[in-house]
């Protein structure tokens, strides 16, 4: 079982510098990220010259992601008669990387828990 590490997951144990559940996942081996979450928090960590976490989050295998843009408009298609409204771009692009490679996704946005009773895909 892999897990992708969402952005909100990532900032809060940034800040809170506590967070047991992920600190339980970096341990274990078992979690992923993309492409999409490094471009959402490796600009702050350069501001704030965090080299060596950025280097720690670099060296997390990274999954590959096609995207699918009629996918993509389809989960949105079905988000938005469901009351699912406001789930941006980057978010659909994740769900489709989850759904597709069969990843556990570990976050704290709420778009995720309303779309997961649509879409097949886990949370952690």
């Amino acid at each position: 079982m892999n897990v992708l590490v969402d952005t909100s997951v990532w900032i809060d144990f940034f800040r809170n510098k506590a967070n047991t559940k992920l600190e339980e996942l970096i341990k274990e081996y078992i979690i992923v990220t993309n492409y999409i979450i490094l471009t959402e928090l490796i600009p702050a960590l350069c501001i704030q010259n965090q080299r060596e976490v950025i280097e720690s989050l670099q060296s997390i295998d990274s999954v590959p992601l096609t995207i699918d843009w009629d996918l993509i408009r389809n989960y949105q298609i079905i988000n938005l008669p469901n009351g699912i409204n406001k789930v941006g771009i980057p978010d659909l692009l994740i769900l489709q990387q989850v759904v597709e490679n069969n990843l556990t996704l570990c976050t704290l946005d709420k778009h995720f828990a309303l779309m997961q009773s649509h879409f097949d895909f886990k949370i952690h």
